[in-house]
């Protein structure tokens, strides 16, 4: 059995009991009544406590004749986004800055949580990255639907031209199913094997090759948030075009 972070047997005192019951209530009674919550939910416990932590600092000290660092970083993620989605998706696409903003900092978060020594990357776990996908999943669909109506949207996914709409429609559904695969497993593939490898040359290796590891898992945390942003922006503009 995994080896309980602090941060998670924390929780667990806090919360354990109340958890407990409510997934046995729901069919899904833990393996260790007395920790209900494993490491990978405590970790994203915490890099949504930090999210959180972080914009109410930000709104508090928000200024416009002089901006601090902290602010000027969260300017430079929010232009960075900004122009993600206009290039991708059109001048329409900034009503979904936010999405996209938060989903590419949570991950970049849990990304990099595991480099915190007693902490753990979540992204490493499935169950993490699954939930990621499946997020943006119903997401872009959702908009899909508010854009086009229920009608529109399903005939969007029968292609350009009905003749061949009896083939395009259950291989465009297929195609959006095999979305939620493809950004599950790339992102949870990546930080898994990245955390293998870190962990086995800093047991067997001096200082030098575990940094040169650490500044790869950081390379890849950077790259796979990047990635979770695009992709999803993409579908997104796939969902509202009118042209298919």
């Amino acid at each position: 059995m995994e080896q309980e972070l602090w941060f998670t047997a924390l929780l667990n005192k806090l919360l354990g009991s109340g958890v407990t019951p409510m997934l046995v209530s729901i069919g899904l009674p833990p393996a260790d009544p007395a920790r209900p919550i494993p490491n990978y939910v405590a970790m994203e416990v915490l890099v949504i406590l930090v999210i959180l932590g972080g914009a109410l600092l930000l709104r508090r000290r928000l200024s416009v004749e002089n901006p601090g660092r902290f602010q000027q970083a969260a300017e430079v993620v929010v232009e960075f986004t900004q122009g993600l989605v206009d290039e991708i998706i059109g001048p329409g696409g900034r009503r979904y800055v936010a999405m996209l903003g938060t989903l590419g900092i949570f991950i970049l978060l849990c990304n990099l949580l595991g480099l915190i020594p007693t902490l753990q990357t979540p992204t490493a776990h499935y169950q993490v990255t699954a939930g990621c996908a499946v997020a943006a999943f119903l997401y872009y669909n959702y908009h899909g639907f508010r854009h086009h109506g229920v009608l529109g949207y399903l005939k969007h996914l029968c292609g350009p031209m009905m003749a061949i709409a009896i083939l395009m429609f259950p291989v465009e559904v297929i195609s959006n199913s095999f979305r939620m695969l493809s950004l599950t497993v790339r992102l949870w593939a990546n930080m898994l094997v990245g955390d293998i490898l870190e962990g086995i040359f800093t047991g067997l290796v001096p200082i030098a090759i575990p940094a040169l590891f650490m500044g790869l898992h950081v390379f890849v945390s950077f790259m796979q948030a990047y990635i979770f942003m695009l992709l999803p922006a993409v579908y997104l503009s796939f969902a509202v075009s009118e042209e298919h």
